[in-house]
């Protein structure tokens, strides 16, 4: 007879259903205790896997914030071609690049195309010197003889295209010497980037005049036949604001947007045809630069902020201090003229402050009686010209003198 599995020893340890429901009861035991261990793994391995899978989204997280942190940290970064500081280490290192500017601004193509030019030693300042604003001065000389004389200008001061000619004019006459004739004086072109409208369309429309182009080229002229026998001092400027919105391909106004827009780019715009363009772009890359040169670029680039942000700064105060004179003057005509003298005397006022801050700034030493000399004078043309000079003077007497 073989054994049967349904058969259950009796026990005195053992407790023995009298009925069905106690029968379930007892049959139920097993299985509750095997429930209570599964909800308990179940229980840790939702523990677990709820655990596993929050570390896992962390990890994620701060994984993509890395890569993020990585793509952010590998954007190229180009410096502003305007800045004094980036255009001198371009223009005034690389002759070729300077070259291929001169022919753009200046339409010289055929047999008028500058082939090579050499820098005039004299002119050139230490690269990394940019530790106070200045007006920048590029001068070269063609195989002609030709002296271009090129400048980046970001602030409009009175009196700007004036100085404009008398440096020109001052190259050319300072190319003779005592006793030398004058058949050895040579042409000169003076070359003005500007930040600024000198001469805005609204303001030629309203004087029945034609509108100056962003590339404009200037020499004198008879007024009859139209000769152009006087080229000995020519002028351009190019006029950045004037810039039309369609990106150009290349020339004159390919430079002008790279001035404009340079700033913006993260990469080598693809289209960008190899030559001087290209080059000056690539060379405009902040990770070409030593952390002495980027140094020197974002301590020239805080001096224009602050220059800008200071002569915004006096103008405001002026015109609020003029209409609060004219009106406690409690009339129209008081009215006007306390408006025109406060205007004026906030504008002398803010003139001189920048001027001592541009002092400042170029370390020359101003005693009291140049500090007195300062503070008294009320001519803001006086003022504009004291503040030229201060860019590449040495002593106080220099800029007073």
């Amino acid at each position: 007879m073989s054994p049967s599995h349904d058969l259950v020893p009796p026990s005195d340890d053992l407790e023995v259903p009298t009925n069905d429901l106690a029968a379930r009861n007892h049959d139920s035991d097993v299985p509750r205790l095997d429930r209570s261990r599964l909800r308990f793994r179940f229980r840790f391995r939702s523990r677990f896997r709820s655990r596993y899978r929050s570390r896992s989204r962390s990890r994620l997280r701060i994984s993509l914030v890395s890569r993020a942190k990585l793509r952010q940290a590998s954007k190229v970064v180009f410096a502003d071609l305007k800045n004094d500081f980036v255009f001198r280490r371009i223009f005034a290192k690389h002759p070729n690049i300077l070259r291929g500017l001169l022919n753009d601004l200046l339409d010289r193509s055929g047999d008028r195309t500058i082939v090579a030019i050499e820098y005039l030693p004299s002119e050139q300042l230490p690269l990394v010197a940019g530790a106070k604003l200045s007006i920048l001065d590029v001068r070269c000389r063609d195989r002609a003889g030709t002296t271009f004389v090129v400048e980046m200008q970001l602030l409009h001061v009175a009196g700007f295209v004036n100085r404009v000619v008398y440096n020109a004019c001052k190259a050319y006459a300072d190319q003779l010497k005592a006793g030398d004739p004058y058949t050895k004086l040579t042409d000169v072109i003076a070359i003005s980037i500007c930040d600024f409208v000198l001469w805005p369309d609204a303001k030629q429309d309203a004087a029945n005049l034609p509108r100056v182009p962003m590339i404009s080229r200037w020499n004198m002229t008879e007024r009859g036949s139209g000769n152009n026998g006087l080229l000995q001092v020519q002028y351009a400027f190019l006029e950045l604001p004037k810039l039309q919105e369609k990106k150009p391909e290349t020339g004159a106004e390919l430079w002008a947007w790279l001035f404009v827009h340079g700033p913006e780019l993260h990469e080598v715009p693809p289209e960008l045809p190899q030559g001087p363009h290209r080059e000056a772009v690539e060379l405009a890359n902040e990770a070409t630069f030593t952390q002495l040169e980027l140094d020197a670029y974002r301590k020239v680039m805080d001096e224009i902020q602050q220059a800008r942000e200071y002569g915004e700064a006096k103008r405001a105060e002026g015109h609020e201090f003029g209409l609060a004179v004219g009106h406690r003057a409690g009339l129209a005509v008081g009215h006007k003229l306390g408006v025109a003298e406060g205007h004026k005397l906030g504008v002398a006022e803010g003139k001189r402050e920048t001027l001592l801050r541009l002092l400042k700034r170029a370390d020359i030493h101003v005693t009291e009686e140049n500090l007195d000399r300062i503070r008294g004078c009320e001519d803001a043309l006086v003022l504009d010209g004291w503040i030229e000079r201060v860019f590449g003077a040495k002593t106080i007497a220099d800029v007073l003198d």
